[in-house]
């Protein structure tokens, strides 16, 4: 008896650790699984493009219904085309920097990047703000020939770019010295409450960022706009006039109404408010001003006033804070616990490298839920439109504006459903005429 139980015990383990070598070989290893997710989701994206260019082939030449007083046949074939040339060089530019991020964190070259820049100083803070900073740079330059591409081939085949090599090498430099101190700021101020709390810094790192965020949106009108833009008042009689009696029947008490020189830049339009508060202000740009006509324009503040009246920028930046609270937890946690590095196959990296692999992490988790992201944006603009309809009483304005709008920036009009119900933050400007023009005899109001 004792003889075959030790034989038992013995047949046991050895299937243990069969058990344990085919667990070994039919599991990839934790980079691995982090590596085919990535690609997955990169692939998910590239079918949810494919079939938007499929779709665009096959209706691209069909004026929709209410716009064959607008749009014709030979506009149409533009807007294909145009979409079609930026799809590529987004493409392009999407597979050059996937690759570089592969190979930046699987390749190696993270822990060897963290090791050089650690080297150049004792200070864990400057470290950290050397970290991200250098990273920036490398960013820039990565983008700067997409850049030139995109403005001065694809932008001006299609007659929208307007500005000149000087204009853009001023743009690039004032945003790169802009980006520098700005983030500079925060990392270095986000890296001392690292050192000063250990414990808590996910919360102060938070708070942190949620002050330095609304900072931004208060100074934003006042130094950084300026610095791009060239802002006067509104110069079309009885324009401004007729802005603030619109923003008084809707309650808001309005500040002053510009007008910007986007056309120094570009021949796309559009309209915005800015700021938080007491400091907001109505931004338009004489390219819209050029485009539409009195009405339309107020049918067009009368859907931003609607955001401010819906309470979604509000929403919006809470729920951004709320997200960022948890999101500075989770990483305290992560990094807390030590095997970060570890997953990603890596060596012990340093607190910043860190944040680049919760990064990537982030990536990953946050992919599916990008619908449900766009569904409540789209969902905000509907909401938006059913305001400027009771606001400002006649919807074949804003209607009007649309139309015009999708022709003279060229926007396509026949995404695939799949592709805007996943990616597009605004509803499909088709579905919003039909939708604006089906509410039209009903007292200005749209159905819910």
């Amino acid at each position: 008896m004792t003889k075959i139980s030790r034989q038992g015990k013995g047949e046991k383990c050895d299937k243990e650790g069969s058990t344990r070598q085919a667990e070994s070989v039919i599991m990839p290893p934790m980079p691995t699984l982090l590596l085919l997710s990535y690609l997955l989701i990169l692939l998910a994206g590239y079918v949810l493009r494919g079939l938007n260019l499929n779709h665009l082939k096959c209706h691209g030449s069909s004026v929709p219904p209410g716009f064959e007083q607008v749009i014709d046949v030979a506009t149409l074939q533009r807007t294909s085309a145009y979409t079609l040339a930026q799809s590529r060089l987004g493409l392009v530019e999407s597979l050059v920097d996937s690759a570089l991020l592969l190979v930046f964190v699987f390749a190696g070259l993270l822990p060897v990047y963290d090791r050089w820049v650690q080297s150049l100083t004792a200070s864990p803070v400057w470290g950290g703000v050397l970290f991200f900073l250098f990273l920036l740079l490398i960013k820039t330059l990565i983008d700067i020939p997409f850049s030139l591409y995109r403005n001065f081939r694809v932008e001006k085949q299609y007659g929208f770019n307007t500005q000149t090599l000087g204009l853009w090498a001023s743009d690039l430099v004032k945003g790169v010295l802009l980006s520098v101190i700005l983030l500079g700021l925060l990392l270095g101020g986000g890296f001392w409450l690292v050192t000063a709390s250990p414990k808590l810094w996910w919360f102060w790192g938070w708070a942190l960022f949620a002050v330095f965020t609304l900072f931004l949106m208060l100074i934003s009108p006042y130094v950084i706009e300026p610095l791009f833009f060239r802002f006067e008042p509104v110069r079309q009689d009885g324009l401004e006039d007729a802005v603030r009696t619109l923003m008084e029947r809707a309650g808001l008490a309005a500040g002053r109404v510009y007008q910007v020189d986007a056309s120094r830049r570009s021949r796309h339009s559009n309209a915005y408010f800015t700021g938080i508060g007491r400091v907001k202000r109505i931004v338009l740009f004489d390219t819209l001003l050029e485009q539409l006509v009195s009405s339309e324009i107020l049918a067009i503040l009368a859907h931003e006033i609607g955001h401010w009246k819906k309470r979604h920028i509000f929403k919006r930046l809470l729920k951004t804070e709320l997200l960022a609270l948890g999101v500075f937890y989770l990483a305290y946690r992560l990094i807390e616990w030590g095997g970060l590095p570890e997953l990603f196959g890596l060596e012990p990296v340093s607190f910043a490298a860190q944040w680049v692999l919760l990064s990537f992490l982030g990536s990953l988790v946050a992919f599916p839920f990008t619908p449900l992201g766009s569904w409540l944006s789209r969902r905000d603009e509907w909401q938006a439109d059913r305001y400027a309809c009771a606001l400002h009483g006649r919807p074949e304005d804003l209607v009007s504006g649309l139309v015009k709008l999708s022709r003279d920036n060229l926007a396509n009009l026949h995404p695939h459903p799949w592709y805007a119900a996943f990616y597009f933050s605004h509803p499909p400007v088709v579905q919003r005429v039909q939708r604006l023009r089906d509410g039209a005899g009903r007292s200005g109001h749209l159905p819910p």
